[in-house]
């Protein structure tokens, strides 16, 4: 430690008495001498030692910015959730042309928005715990705008006297982008086996009777009315196999430009023969000047029908279905069918359309599923509400022919 401060005291307070002694004639070891001198030591020490420390403190905080550059992974120090300091890795990170376009900005200009509050939490706890956290992962953005995941774990510090959060992390986006890769193909999986299962006990309940039927045959017992059984349930299997085959092999859709009401009102007077037998009366009620869409008739066709026909087995005593088509907003044409139905449970409601789930005695839940497969080929949405004991209403929502060719596009 230089005594620069120290020196430099003690001889002002010597040149001091000199000055005193020659023009003033006084003594030059006085008291008064004395204790300026040591005062001026000891001030000139405390001088030295502080300055002594700040240097080291520079040097201890240039070190700490050079080993922070080294290091391989983005390292950043933030003050008051502001950027005090950012290495070379961080920089490229986020981007930016040097470390001076991050320094003073806030971090959450580099969070998505739904993931700030998650970080002003974070900040909490760190102030906190004053200990290093777990490590968190944010969706982050970079100053070109575009997106990615990034893994950081943070500790309080003290950061050139300040008071500082040094957080290092890294991005994840291509660990995360093959983790869900992997978790999509075991749902697959996991969802062939159930098809697969439930394929299986579909079928082979028709089959156990198809068999019991022609060993009746064989001794002998031939009534009429066994050979409709064993006609209807291969006319079951067949069916299960149709609707499989529509979900396991996309065929490539011809959309053309279809007027809805005359499509709605080809399906209302298909399945109204049905409808008057089960003593069921629908009415249908139109938007005037509705647009037209871009469709695969004879799918939506099939999607319309499957959904009357479920509104209807749904009320065995008769009722009402009401077929309401409208024009909504942001260029969607909407088609809810109401029934007053016996109702589907509320936790329910999010299963259907699964494979082999079904509120049906018989079903198997293709059906619906095919009609969701349908709809989302045609960039639409189903959505399904039920009370128990009042209905259902399902609403089906489709593009117009304008957001067709602007989604085609």
């Amino acid at each position: 430690m230089r005594k620069t401060g120290q020196i430099t005291l003690v001889g002002i307070s010597l040149l001091f008495t000199a000055f005193q002694k020659m023009y003033h004639q006084q003594e030059f070891f006085t008291i008064d001498f004395l204790i300026f001198t040591v005062i001026a030591w000891i001030v000139g020490y405390q001088y030295d030692k502080a300055r002594h420390f700040e240097k080291k403190v520079r040097e201890s905080e240039r070190s700490y910015k050079k080993l922070i550059d080294s290091l391989p992974d983005p390292v950043y120090i933030l003050k008051d959730h502001k950027f005090l300091y950012a290495n070379h890795a961080a920089v490229r990170m986020a981007r930016a042309k040097n470390k001076e376009e991050l320094i003073g900005r806030p971090i959450f200009d580099f969070l998505v928005p739904d993931y700030q509050d998650r970080a002003r939490e974070r900040f909490k706890q760190i102030q906190k715990e004053k200990s290093p956290v777990n490590t968190i992962e944010y969706k982050a953005k970079r100053l070109d705008g575009s997106t990615f995941f990034f893994e950081v774990s943070s500790m309080y510090i003290v950061f050139g006297g300040q008071k500082a959060v040094l957080s290092m992390g890294k991005d994840i986006s291509a660990r995360k982008e093959q983790t869900d890769q992997l978790l999509q193909k075991s749902e697959k999986l996991a969802l062939l086996g159930q098809m697969a299962a439930g394929i299986a006990h579909e079928i082979r309940n028709p089959l156990t009777s198809i068999r019991g039927f022609i060993q009746l045959f064989k001794s002998g017992q031939n009534h009429p009315q066994y050979f409709d059984i064993v006609l209807s349930e291969l006319d079951r299997i067949n069916s299960i196999v149709g609707e499989f085959l529509v979900l396991a092999k996309p065929t490539a859709s011809v959309l053309i430009e279809k007027d809805v009401k005359n499509l709605i009102n080809d399906v209302v007077t298909l399945i109204n023969t049905q409808s008057i037998l089960n003593n069921v009366q629908i009415y249908v009620e139109f938007d005037s000047d509705l647009p037209m869409v871009m469709c695969e008739e004879n799918q939506l066709k099939q999607v319309f029908l499957n959904l009357l026909k479920n509104a209807i087995e749904a009320m065995p005593t008769g009722g009402q279905i009401d077929v309401k088509v409208k024009q909504k907003e942001d260029g969607k044409i909407s088609i809810q069918i109401i029934d007053q139905g016996v109702g589907i449970p509320e936790d329910r409601i999010p299963t259907l359309g699964e494979p082999f789930y079904t509120t049906k005695e018989k079903g198997t839940g293709l059906g619906l599923m095919t009609c969701y497969k349908i709809i989302e080929n045609h960039n639409g949405e189903i959505k399904i509400t039920s009370v128990v004991d009042e209905g259902t209403t399902v609403e089906v929502t489709l593009p117009t022919i304008t957001q067709s060719l602007l989604v085609m596009s």
